[in-house]
């Protein structure tokens, strides 16, 4: 039993005394020695995408920026108890070229870490520039090539693929007994690749597209969607639901209550497959959103939520590793030791074949959440996660360590 310091003699005393005067100075020399400093590089240029046919919100410039800092903040809570402190230096780039100097610049300041929001061919390049030796986490670009064939070994995605969200709205539709629909596609490349990933997806999972129909008015639907609307959306045969793909937002928000038969629309609008939304409650993500609104002053979105698990992933595999080389952060996010806890009710991993973050997709409306894919009842071999989206025999890709 240790006795109290008034019963130690003089000599202990001025034994302990000389003890700590020594040990204190190295001690914390050890801790300034063991202090490790994460530097992570947010990277972020959204083309303008012109003006629209209605009055759609438009998104938060900070998109995504904001995810990014709410994790920074994640880490560092954690990581003032093991010494750890993450720095996020960012850049919202006025072009291709803006960004592209922007990872030059963090490059030569020594950043290997990276989390981008670009459109795939800037994310590409973004990519090539930073090198093997270097770690880029796409937070914006659904792309399915970047799944299927271009497939640069240090990058991952922690947005969900096209092939993802339609894969889910698929399965839901199966699910409803829905199984035969009307499809509307807007003229835009994103509205083109959703189109397409939804006809997979229909295939994939026993839904017949009845009618698929190009959108190619100009008009101004404020106006006239109540005439227009219903004519387009006559077939020669019935359908159970109208799939919409209008990424921009020209025409999709005027379908709803419009359509020809009383059917419900669902797709890039109405009931709409996302990464996330503020109707997602369960699991933890009330406190998400609660702190993500107080920093943020708005709602978390789908391209908040995918920074904020790129910059988690590298929190949760420096908090294990105590380590903050890019290959080895690379390969424990590969390895079975890894998981995000991620409020979306179940720990996420990525794939070994293309560095794709498995993960739920939540089916919302504006004001609630419908359902959750995958989907029970669509199995598969190794884990349910991976009906949705390219499975490793789909993809040409073989990026794991």
């Amino acid at each position: 039993m240790p006795y109290p310091v008034d019963r130690l003699s003089t000599p202990a005393l001025r034994l302990l005394t000389t003890f700590a005067l020594v040990m204190l100075p190295w001690l914390s020399a050890q801790a300034a020695n063991d202090a490790l400093d994460v530097r992570i590089g947010y990277i972020q240029w959204v083309p303008d995408r012109g003006p629209v046919l209605s009055n759609v919100i438009p998104e938060p410039e900070d998109a995504g920026l904001q995810g990014a800092q709410l994790a920074i903040a994640d880490n560092n809570t954690t990581g003032r108890f093991l010494n750890q402190h993450y720095q996020l230096e960012s850049d919202i780039a006025a072009s291709p070229e803006d960004a592209l100097a922007a990872m030059d610049r963090m490059l030569a300041e020594g950043l290997t870490l990276f989390v981008v929001r670009a459109p795939a061919d800037t994310l590409l390049a973004l990519t090539e520039k930073a090198g093997d030796q270097a770690l880029v986490f796409n937070a914006g670009a659904q792309d399915n090539v970047l799944r299927q064939q271009e497939c640069p070994t240090q990058l991952l995605h922690t947005i969900p693929s096209y092939a993802m969200i339609t894969d889910a709205l698929a399965q839901w539709l199966n699910q409803r007994r829905w199984r035969d629909v009307l499809l509307i596609t807007g003229t835009t490349d994103e509205d083109q690749q959703w189109a397409a990933s939804f006809r997979r997806a229909a295939q994939r999972f026993g839904v017949t597209i009845v009618a698929d129909k190009p959108w190619t008015f100009e008009a101004d639907l404020r106006r006239t969607a109540s005439r227009e609307l219903p004519l387009f959306t006559q077939t020669d045969d019935e359908y159970d639901a109208v799939v919409v793909a209008d990424v921009r937002g020209d025409f999709g928000e005027y379908v709803p209550f419009n359509t020809w038969l009383p059917r419900p629309v669902v797709g890039t609008q109405g009931m709409t497959p996302l990464t996330w939304h503020q109707v997602v409650e369960s699991w933890g993500a009330a406190q998400l959103h609660s702190r993500f609104n107080e920093q943020a002053e708005r709602h978390m979105n789908s391209e908040d939520y995918a920074a904020w698990a790129a910059v988690r992933s590298i929190g949760t595999a420096v908090t294990q590793l105590s380590d903050s080389d890019a290959s080895d952060i690379r390969a424990f996010l590969f390895s079975d030791k890894f998981q995000l806890a991620a409020f979306k009710g179940r720990k996420l991993s990525y794939r070994g074949w293309n560095g794709q973050l498995r993960q739920p997709i939540p089916l919302v409306h504006p004001r609630g959440l419908v359902a959750t894919a995958p989907i029970e009842g669509f199995i598969h071999p190794n884990t349910e996660m991976d009906t949705l989206g390219f499975d490793e025999p789909e993809s040409t890709c073989d990026i794991q360590p």
